[in-house]
């Protein structure tokens, strides 16, 4: 229990530094952050949408397996192909792990659920893990939409780094995969600094944007990493979302920042009872938690229906 316990403080410790404004968000050493899927709440299933498939088709064309320290080795085992995974993936969709290099060298843990043009973006939040978004990417994925989840640096399986000043960088790495696995558009979803990284990526990806969540995410994660002056370039349908009690409410002024810079026509903003951070609405609020997750995979389905 006091293993645990620490572990929740030492992401919540990160999270607070990258709300308190980012200079670096490093994640806790050695273990995986409050979304560990123990922690979670009950799976949400949405009705079935039309054109589902699996989720689990052939693995896709690969990267070469590369060798360096994982973030938190404790929690980190390795596929068949030889890729680093968190642990907290399930077992059968670790198959579906591979890794990302970004532009300034860092090596990232993803996964890749799903195929075809129709991409979506899912970033986790500091000092979390990539399971914070496993199992809407399965949902997507089996609903027809190609995922890509990478797993940022200093953190779970992906390269323990010096800091996390370049955050958007692991966010435009997981844009540049989906490109390179042949997507033409793509949804935006991020928690936390996921969602500002999301955005401010997003911004400026060649392959069409259709949509934007953002759960929890501050106005800024670092130096010129500014989802306000992002969003002002992202005329699309976009969901924004926040408790008011989130970090002293702290988190709530900095998503109505976001809100009232957007340049999107369709945008809504939610305020939720209670105080949870990012996927935590979802994986720690029962019933409520798992409406707001059928609600975000509906927000992905009719954003990709409006793009049509």
């Amino acid at each position: 229990m006091r293993k645990t316990v620490l572990k929740f403080r030492a992401a919540a410790a990160a999270t607070l530094a990258c709300l308190g404004l980012l200079s670096g968000c490093a994640g806790p050493a050695g273990g995986s952050g409050p979304d560990r899927p123990e922690a979670g709440g009950p799976a949400s299933t949405p009705p079935p949408l039309s054109g589902a498939r699996s989720s689990a088709p052939a693995a896709p064309p690969d990267h070469e397996p590369v060798s360096y320290e994982p973030s938190w080795p404790d929690t980190t085992v390795r596929t068949a192909r030889g890729h680093r995974v968190n642990a907290c993936v399930p077992k059968d969709l670790r198959n579906r792990a591979t890794t990302l290099t970004t532009v300034d060298g860092a090596h990232l843990s993803a996964l890749v659920l799903g195929d075809g043009p129709d991409g979506v973006l899912l970033d986790h939040e500091q000092g979390y893990s990539i399971c914070s978004f496993v199992d809407i990417g399965r949902q997507l994925a089996e609903r027809g939409y190609h995922v890509v989840i990478p797993e940022y640096r200093n953190h779970g399986a992906s390269e323990k780094r010096a800091g996390n000043e370049h955050i958007d960088r692991d966010a435009r790495a997981g844009l540049a995969e989906l490109r390179r696995l042949g997507a033409k558009k793509v949804f935006l979803a991020g928690a936390s600094c996921g969602g500002t990284t999301a955005a401010v990526a997003g911004a400026d990806t060649p392959l069409r944007v259709v949509g934007l969540l953002m759960m929890s995410s501050p106005a800024r994660c670092g130096p010129g990493v500014d989802a306000v002056a992002a969003v002002k370039r992202l005329d699309v349908p976009t969901l924004l979302v926040a408790s008011p009690g989130d970090m002293q409410g702290n988190v709530e002024k900095q998503v109505r920042e976001v809100y009232a810079a957007s340049a999107a026509r369709e945008k809504e903003l939610v305020i939720r009872k209670g105080e949870r951070h990012g996927t935590d609405m979802i994986k720690r609020e029962g019933a409520s938690g798992a409406a707001l997750q059928d609600r975000v995979i509906t927000f992905v389905v009719d954003s990709y229906a409006a793009a049509r």
